[in-house]
């Protein structure tokens, strides 16, 4: 009698020990080990990912858009302004104001900041005033500038300011790694590459 219950408490040991080896053998091939964690903090996302090249976009992008910024305040404070170029203008500060707040929190998250952003030779072709950016001079024109000669100043500023944000946008497509940065950077191809020719056809009419 006790050799009978020996002999099931130890099959039953056994099927268990069976069960419990292939339970294991699924686990291992199904890919995951055991005690393995499903999401490892270690391992960054595709959104969390970025390359020198994101980091100097938005150093450069920054004072770009700032600039651009600072223009379109100019052009719409004035008097005898076409209403088209005030459309404009209000237009690219309302998508370009945006994008300076985003670009500045992923200086912060990667760990970075805005120190660079006076240098405008990081990326490859940049820093040979290809950039766009205005000289105080440039600014100062545009400042002074009144009426119909305002307008057509901006438009004319704004068209080489904005061909050389496409081609910094171009270059981080290219060179950049991070998701976002590269879906900014795209847009503002497009975007921008509309608006410039809007505003060609703003001042064949003037």
């Amino acid at each position: 009698m006790n050799g009978s219950k020996m002999l099931k408490s130890r099959t039953y040991l056994l099927t268990g020990l069976a069960l419990a080896a292939a339970l294991t053998l699924s686990a291992c091939t199904n890919g995951t080990a055991p005690n393995a964690s499903s999401g490892s903090s270690s391992v960054p996302s595709a959104s969390a990912a970025f390359a020198p090249a994101d980091v100097t976009f938005a150093q450069m992008m920054i004072p770009h858009h700032e600039q651009a910024v600072e223009m379109s305040d100019s052009i719409v404070a004035k008097d005898g302004i076409d209403k088209r170029i005030l459309d404009l203008a209000t237009q690219i500060k309302a998508a370009q104001q945006p994008e300076i707040t985003q670009l500045k929190a992923w200086l912060r998250d990667w760990g970075t900041d805005e120190a660079s952003t006076q240098g405008m030779d990081g990326m490859s072709g940049m820093g040979d005033g290809s950039d766009g950016m205005m000289s105080d001079g440039d600014m100062t024109a545009l400042t002074d500038a009144t009426g119909a000669d305002a307008g057509k100043l901006y438009l004319k500023q704004m068209i080489v300011h904005h061909e050389g944000a496409v081609r910094m946008a171009q270059l981080e497509l290219d060179e950049g790694q991070n998701v976002d940065a590269k879906a900014m950077a795209s847009n503002i191809v497009k975007s921008q590459t509309d608006e410039i020719g809007v505003m060609k056809d703003i001042l064949a009419t003037l």
